[in-house]
């Protein structure tokens, strides 16, 4: 009883109040470990180094929220569609923890603002706010344990945010929309993508040019070659559509 009114007293005297009380409304659940939330939004950008010497981000959360989150996920879906083969839940896990469809997801939520980042938004903000989401997952499971998590991950986040329709109609690879799209036109499509080099944080960066016709329809930015291409094709895939 003391130890509660100690922490609740802490939470709510907190600088940083205004997000502990967000994620309370948002995942239903007060946070216990503040530290653990306080890291699971900070990129890799905008790190910093404790007393020991060790460098404070949310990569290792991240790890960490990837794996529960794609377990969870999982789980959900299998018992949601108990009639579908393997291949659908496959495709259905890939597209619900795909970084694009996470960073929608963190603008859906809210939680995009809490996010402290000293890069350029318009190149990575593709994954670092899906980042960010599962170092959230990460910091909830630590805090509070699967059960907890899995609830908050279904309930507040699943229930409430996702149209799973709309996923199962949804197609994220842009990049194979694209080239069958050029195939059935007769144009000739090129990917071009190299790497950048690490900018601020020293992260890995690639960047991809998508030609059609030899003509630069999209170029997009990614932590891997895949996701580059990814961005760029879809770049390029919005144009056409138009």
């Amino acid at each position: 009883m003391i130890r509660s009114l100690v922490h609740f007293i802490k939470l709510f005297s907190s600088p940083r109040k205004e997000f502990y009380l967000f994620l309370k409304s948002l995942l239903g659940i007060y946070p216990s470990n503040l530290k653990l939330y306080d890291l699971a939004f900070v990129h890799k950008s905008a790190s910093a180094t404790d007393s020991r010497g060790f460098v404070i981000n949310n990569e290792r959360l991240e790890y960490l929220g990837d794996a529960i989150l794609g377990a969870i996920i999982a789980d959900f879906l299998y018992k949601r569609f108990p009639n579908r083969d393997e291949g659908f839940l496959t495709q259905m896990r890939s597209k619900l923890v795909n970084r694009s469809f996470l960073t929608q997801l963190t603008y859906q939520t809210g939680l995009y603002v809490f996010i402290q980042s000293h890069t350029n938004g318009n190149m990575l903000q593709s994954h670092i706010y899906g980042d960010a989401f599962e170092a959230l997952i990460g910091a909830i499971y630590l805090d509070k344990g699967y059960s907890v998590t899995r609830q908050v991950v279904i309930r507040r986040i699943l229930n409430r945010f996702v149209d799973l329709n709309e996923v199962e109609n949804l197609n994220t690879n842009f990049k194979s929309q694209l080239i069958e799209w050029a195939q059935k036109h007769k144009k000739q499509v090129n990917f071009e993508t190299h790497e950048e080099g690490g900018g601020t944080g020293k992260q890995t960066l690639f960047i991809s040019i998508v030609e059609i016709d030899h003509k630069v329809m999209g170029k997009g930015y990614g932590s891997s070659k895949k996701d580059a291409q990814q961005n760029s094709a879809k770049e390029a895939f919005l144009k056409i559509s138009k």
